[in-house]
């Protein structure tokens, strides 16, 4: 006499539905320590994580590193510039001669 197990279909479902929910609950939760992670580095330059430096420049916020000296600039904001919708004198018009 063989006493294998043999799970039946529901035992299956059932377990792969608790698979489903536990990698849905794991997910959800390294979704959110990734946007944690990115709200804390938010003002930390990618390049070497020195605090960002903004610069006011009409509509426009430039965030500068003082250490490697590199610009940031966020979604949409080159764009403004290039539009010249933004002040062009001083800092910004020094930086929009760049792209020229």
């Amino acid at each position: 006499m063989s006493t294998e197990f043999t799970p039946s279909r529901n035992e299956n479902e059932y377990f792969a539905k608790l698979d489903a929910e536990l990698r849905k609950e794991l997910r959800a939760q390294a979704d959110a320590e990734r946007v944690a992670r990115v709200a804390a580095d938010r003002n930390k330059c990618p390049r070497d994580g020195s605090t960002l430096m903004p610069r006011e420049s009409g509509t426009v916020t430039i965030d500068v590193c003082p250490t490697c000296e590199g610009i940031w600039l966020d979604k949409g904001e080159l764009e403004i510039l290039a539009r010249g919708e933004a002040d062009r004198t001083g800092f910004v018009g020094n930086l929009l001669n760049i792209f020229k």
